[in-house]
């Protein structure tokens, strides 16, 4: 199935809201429906490696990428998205390739600050890349409403902002919606997570404003994450993959609706 156009999300939201398994799973789904999937680890938890189902990775990768520039870090000579991406991503099931920014280590902080520095560096430089011009790009950022205030994801036109029917995950979304909102071009989509539907009634009440999608309260998830296996392979009937799913297409549908208006 060839894809409509390319997508690029980014997927943020409080804490345990479950943005990494969405996150992952959509990137899984939208390769199934034709898509070139770049998908990009904002969070040093490695939750959206995790969900995709990609090997763990030992080592901050991204670290050999960057050399000391006084007291900061450059990229190496030669070194640009394109390369950083041949050489440093792993390849997750579906042919999702896996950009991470880097998982804390045994040998202390530098690899992990230098890997970090690498990936904002070539985040920043997406958009310039021809090479990923036709590909769909799906972010996980770290968790709270700081990782869009410095934005995160400059590649980004739609923030999924994630939310569960709790008053903290309320607040936390409305903190992030305010702060993507603000910026012109970009459009901000409020997506419930472990939603009944009394809870969804509830939270979208406490939001003022109806939710673009919910994803179903769903053991299937819990039990793929205690198994350690990504949801969308451990249980794809679940009512969660299925609601992720339409969620895809729903977001297929509104970048060609934006796209005609534009």
């Amino acid at each position: 199935m060839a894809p409509a156009m390319p997508l690029r999300i980014a997927v943020a939201g409080k804490g345990g809201a479950g943005k990494s398994m969405i996150a992952g799973t959509m990137a899984r789904a939208l390769a199934r429906r034709g898509h070139s999937v770049l998908a990009l680890g904002t969070d040093a938890m490695p939750g959206l490696t995790h969900s995709l189902g990609a090997p763990p990775s030992l080592e901050p990768a991204l670290a050999e990428a960057v050399e000391p520039d006084g007291r900061r870090w450059r990229l190496k000579k030669g070194i640009g998205p394109v390369r950083a991406v041949q050489r440093y991503a792993t390849t997750a099931p579906d042919g999702v390739r896996l950009l991470d920014c880097g998982t804390p280590t045994g040998r202390g902080a530098d690899p992990v600050y230098a890997s970090i520095s690498a990936f904002a560096q070539v985040i920043r430089r997406l958009e310039d890349a021809n090479a990923f011009r036709d590909w769909t790009l799906v972010g996980d950022l770290a968790a709270g409403p700081e990782p869009a205030a410095v934005n995160w994801a400059p590649y980004a036109d739609t923030w999924l902002v994630v939310v569960e029917p709790t008053w903290k995950s309320v607040l936390t979304a409305r903190r992030i919606a305010r702060i993507t909102r603000s910026r012109a071009g970009k459009s901000t989509l409020l997506v419930m997570n472990k939603a009944s539907e009394s809870g969804l009634r509830a939270a979208e009440q406490m939001l003022g404003e109806r939710v673009f999608a919910s994803i179903p309260a769903d053991g299937a998830v819990i039990d793929a994450d205690r198994a350690g296996v990504a949801p969308i392979d451990h249980s794809p009937s679940s009512p969660a993959v299925h609601a992720i799913e339409r969620l895809v297409e729903a977001l297929e549908r509104a970048s060609i609706d934006r796209m005609v208006k534009s």
